[in-house]
């Protein structure tokens, strides 16, 4: 039994009459008849009750119209939703990332993903940078929101966002008034940084500092920025944090611009090189196109 079987037998049922079943298939009425014969001899019951005036479903027929329609619903449904995965209107994504990616211009792409891909089921899974990329490359994620762009053999990335560095300072700071800073002027500073262990970020700010002529001399380190900020708006040091997080904490904090020497915490989209799901691939060009 084929589908072809199930068509032409419900376009019949429905019809009731071989001329208009033919004319809605586009197919002429012989080969129709041959579909249904051939179809009531592979089920061993007759279908329809035939008259030179009419057609009509026997009580087998009405049972297996019940049943044909329901198959084929299932199939139309099958077809619909396999042609919206593979347009990316349909899925799932797996998405990695650090909490501090909530403070900036995430939560506003995914919400307008969300409208525009209602069928997409969106997971997010706060992890620490370096627990992000293995699971990527063990296919426990399909993405990683990360400040550090990787391109090797497996990965590579794909940026998201542009977001400068800048200095964050207790409110009340010496260095407050300033318009503007370069990395020297925080030479005799304490800082607050995030742990290099866990970020290869946190590492390249530690490495900016010292290209700048000085090694920061940090009074803590933790893992995430929202951390960093309460320990700077408490007075425990300066900080260097994304741009995008300038308006957090702003009764404690205050952010000032540095130079054109300025370090970047850019946003990436790591992703599996050889990634062909469509559904990943229209995340990443919706949320660089925002």
């Amino acid at each position: 039994m084929e589908l072809r079987h199930l068509r032409y037998f419900v376009a019949l049922a429905e019809e009731l009459s071989f001329t208009r079943a033919a004319r809605r298939l586009h197919v002429s009425q012989p080969p129709l008849s041959l579909q249904i014969s051939q179809l009531e001899r592979e089920i061993g019951a007759r279908l329809f009750q035939r008259t030179s005036r009419r057609v009509e479903l026997t009580l087998a027929g009405q049972a297996f119209l019940i049943d044909a329609q329901a198959v084929l619903a299932r199939v139309d449904e099958a077809g619909n939703r396999a042609r919206a995965i593979g347009q990316g209107l349909a899925g799932r994504i797996d998405i990695g990332l650090s909490g501090s990616h909530f403070l900036g211009p995430l939560p506003r792409i995914m919400a307008g993903y969300a409208q525009s891909h209602p069928e997409v089921e969106v997971n997010l899974h706060e992890l620490k940078p370096a627990v992000q990329l293995q699971a990527l490359r063990e296919r426990r994620i399909d993405l990683s929101v990360s400040r550090t762009p990787v391109n090797d053999a497996v990965l590579s990335s794909t940026l998201l966002w542009r977001d400068p560095v800048a200095v964050a300072l207790p409110v009340g700071h010496a260095l407050a008034r300033r318009r503007q800073l370069r990395l020297p002027d925080l030479r005799d500073q304490p800082f607050v940084m995030l742990r290099t262990d866990s970020s290869a970020h946190a590492q390249y700010i530690h490495d900016c500092c010292v290209q700048a002529g000085f090694s920061p001399q940090v009074s803590q380190r933790v893992l995430e920025l929202p951390a960093l900020l309460s320990l700077v708006g408490a007075g425990m040091g300066v900080a260097l944090i994304p741009s995008s997080l300038r308006g957090l904490f702003p009764d404690q904090i205050t952010v000032i611009p540095l130079g054109k020497e300025a370090p970047h915490a850019d946003v990436y989209a790591v992703q599996r090189s050889a990634e062909t799901a469509e559904v990943v691939q229209a995340f990443v060009r919706l949320a660089a196109a925002s």
